[in-house]
């Protein structure tokens, strides 16, 4: 029985390329079923089940010519995807998925399958937080190598958007509050690391494996302080947290379980968390919000003090 060659693009990817990327985008989910046929005849893989996507990439799973079971990742390219690709080269499969092959053309990555499971399917929290944490320390022990964004260019550029952006804010009290988090990424600036960061690393990027229990997917690699990359987890299944009551219990066992397995100076930890929300809030309001994320004020007001 032959293996279809066409490529159904799913239609929330098409509309989360036009959304996000206008004509370039059209253009280019246009392309992607002649460019994945393409690079299935080049690589000689044949399709094994259903494509997926999340807002960025199609993934089709497929099937080497030796046997070896894989997923074709297809995104449109940009600085996020070299930098992926830096990283995947620089971790060479250590707690993160594997690079098997690359398409230097389209930025088109050929990575090892890994399970559907993710670590947001593990019920406690301490122990899905273990397990982030431990693979969280293993990528930040790496040196973050040249051609990486540096969170000191980062900081740089938030710190100069930030007055602007508190003037937007509707609440005076929320207006101080983005400057106090400003403040706090002004202290450590100065010193902004240099360890290859995730950058993305929540439940969801945690998918169970053969190769080892579980592994990291999707990184967006910066060079940077490991303080910088805690946001994501202390923001896992935050819907969850809220519904189940104390949200700052629950943030602040997050913080103390990541800091002591990452030997992370926790003030520092703060402040570069502080630095997160920062980020993230600029984003909403470069966007058209008048108002910060009420889970960003949870979390802020978590770590108050740690």
């Amino acid at each position: 029985m032959s293996t279809p060659r066409t490529v159904e693009v799913p239609a929330s990817l098409a509309a989360s390329y036009a959304g996000a990327f206008g004509d370039t985008g059209t253009a280019w989910i246009a392309a992607l079923p002649a460019l994945a046929a393409s690079l299935l005849d080049r690589w000689e893989l044949r399709r094994d089940g259903p494509p997926g996507s999340g807002e960025a990439a199609l993934v089709l799973p497929v099937v080497r010519a030796d046997g070896t079971r894989a997923v074709l990742r297809l995104q449109l390219p940009r600085e996020e995807t070299a930098a992926a690709l830096i990283g995947l080269r620089t971790w060479n499969g250590a707690g993160m998925v594997r690079l098997l092959d690359h398409d230097p053309g389209s930025g088109t990555l050929l990575l090892e399958r890994l399970g559907s499971r993710s670590l947001a399917s593990v019920e406690d929290d301490d122990e899905a937080m273990r397990v982030l944490a431990g693979i969280l320390r293993r990528l930040v022990s790496v040196p973050a190598p040249e051609g990486l964004r540096s969170l000191g260019d980062i900081a740089a550029g938030m710190l100069d958007e930030a007055p602007r952006a508190a003037g937007a804010l509707a609440d005076p009290a929320e207006r101080r509050l983005l400057r106090g988090w400003a403040s706090a990424v002004a202290e450590l600036a100065g010193e902004p690391g240099d360890r290859m960061l995730h950058w993305d690393l929540h439940y969801d990027n945690v998918l169970a494996a053969e190769r080892e229990p579980w592994l990291a997917i999707d990184p967006e690699p910066l060079a940077g302080d490991p303080g910088f990359d805690l946001w994501p987890a202390l923001d896992s299944r935050w819907d969850d947290v809220v519904a189940k009551g104390g949200p700052s219990r629950v943030v602040r066992r997050r913080f103390d379980l990541l800091t002591e397995a990452l030997g992370l100076d926790r003030e520092r930890a703060a402040g570069w968390t502080l630095g997160r929300l920062l980020q993230n809030a600029l984003w909403d309001i470069e966007d058209g919000s008048a108002a910060l994320d009420p889970a960003a004020v949870a979390m802020a007001e978590a770590l108050r003090g740690r």
